[in-house]
């Protein structure tokens, strides 16, 4: 019995070396292939159109639509192999950290690496870098028409989920990819982490049961979380699985096609997400991982349940301690702001505002200041006001620009 325990706790050290090492080789190639072009978050058509021209032979570029102001709409297909996996990523116009994401992972398979050849080998994808180009420019989630691509999969509306839709028909993959950004306010529940990738297997009906086609998608979901979980432990969520068969997850899983929602989030001073694209590239890499083999179910579930919830449990900016006057009142008080995000000038700007006051025990700040009891200035005013720029002083000293403490 001694032997057995022995030989079994080698194993889970080899096991847990091979994980290491290929982690670390994860972090490595997100770095390695970063596609350079690609910063920050306003990221449009115009942005992208040079990198897929400068794509190399492996990659076979379409056009396959057009927007609703006539912009075009592309696809990219590699690959040659049986499993095939429909990917697309700003469906919502401002979320552009999957799109990085999904260009540096192209960067890699055009590469001769032996895990980029065997992938291409594999698989073939067919992957949509832009399906709301009007919302990209506009820096909106919906598309020109204000609607929101992601409740119109049912009805298909709108010319850009049509395109979706005909693409998805001619396809017939295998698993769909369906790759979002999600706010600055959520994060795993149970450990006040930023949720800074977060999954969903998405429902198929409204009692949220669990068929064959959602444990495939967990299956590669609990790839993807272990893998993360070498980088950012505790920082990978799984998000709520309300059915809406106007969402796009649910209306392809109940067309029995496994689908996996990506929610790129917050990483601490990662604002432009920067950061965050990489651990994008990590789970889109390690979802071909094949070393995972005979399926559990159970297993798989349980796994997969054990992933924390996402939890809307942040701020960017909390002061706290703040004395201020209200009807010639003395009060201590804790508010809150959060960025707002603009286009100027072609520019993005993070405006920050006041967003609450008080009521804020079950929140947390990534950025939090204690006033200790200095009264707040702010356009000769002691008391904040809901939606008015995070701009104030403390005690007439303390300068906060922008939500900032200005030192």
């Amino acid at each position: 019995m001694q032997c057995f325990y022995m030989f079994t706790n080698v194993k889970y050290k080899l096991f847990t070396f091979v994980n290491q090492k290929k982690a670390m080789n994860y972090l490595q190639l997100a770095t390695q292939y970063l596609e350079p072009k690609l910063k920050g978050k306003y990221i449009h058509l115009d942005t992208i159109l040079p990198i897929l021209e400068s794509l190399n032979s492996d990659f076979e570029i379409t056009k396959i639509g057009k927007s609703v102001q006539e912009r075009e709409i592309y696809q990219v297909k590699i690959g040659t192999g049986k499993t095939k996996i429909l990917m697309w990523s700003q469906m919502h116009g401002n979320e552009s950290t999957t799109t990085k994401g999904l260009f540096d992972f192209f960067n890699f398979l055009q590469s001769d690496n032996e895990i980029a050849n065997r992938i291409k080998n594999e698989y073939t994808l067919l992957c949509i870098p832009m399906l709301n180009p009007d919302g990209a420019f506009l820096y909106t989630r919906e598309n020109a028409n204000t609607i929101d691509l992601n409740r119109d999969a049912f009805n298909a509306t709108q010319p850009e989920m049509q395109v979706l839709h005909s693409v998805c028909k001619s396809f017939q993959p295998d698993y769909c990819y369906n790759l979002h950004d999600q706010r600055t306010i959520f994060g795993t529940e149970g450990f006040n982490l930023p949720a800074t990738v977060s999954f969903l297997s998405p429902a198929y009906n409204k009692e949220r049961e669990y068929n064959d086609v959602r444990l495939k998608a967990i299956h590669i979901i609990n790839k993807m979380n272990n893998a993360l979980q070498q980088y950012i432990p505790n920082q990978v969520g799984r998000f709520d699985d309300s059915y809406n068969v106007n969402c796009t997850g649910d209306y392809f899983t109940t067309q029995n096609t496994p689908t996996i929602l990506f929610e790129a989030g917050h990483y601490a001073n990662d604002y432009q997400r920067d950061i965050v694209r990489g651990y994008i590239f990590i789970s889109l890499l390690s979802s071909f991982d094949v070393s995972y083999e005979n399926v559990i179910v159970d297993n798989e579930l349980m796994n997969y349940l054990k992933i924390p919830q996402n939890n809307k449990c942040f701020y960017d900016f909390i002061y706290k301690n703040v004395k201020i006057i209200d009807n010639s009142e003395e009060k201590i008080i804790n508010f809150a702001a959060q960025y707002t995000e603009v286009v100027q000038d072609g520019q993005l700007k993070f405006v920050a505002r006041i967003i609450k006051i008080d009521d804020l025990q079950d929140f947390i700040g990534h950025l939090e200041y204690d006033c200790k009891n200095g009264l707040f200035t702010s356009i000769g005013k002691h008391f904040p006001i809901i939606e008015e720029k995070a701009d104030f002083f403390i005690n007439n000293l303390t300068e906060f620009n922008n939500g900032v403490k200005i030192i």
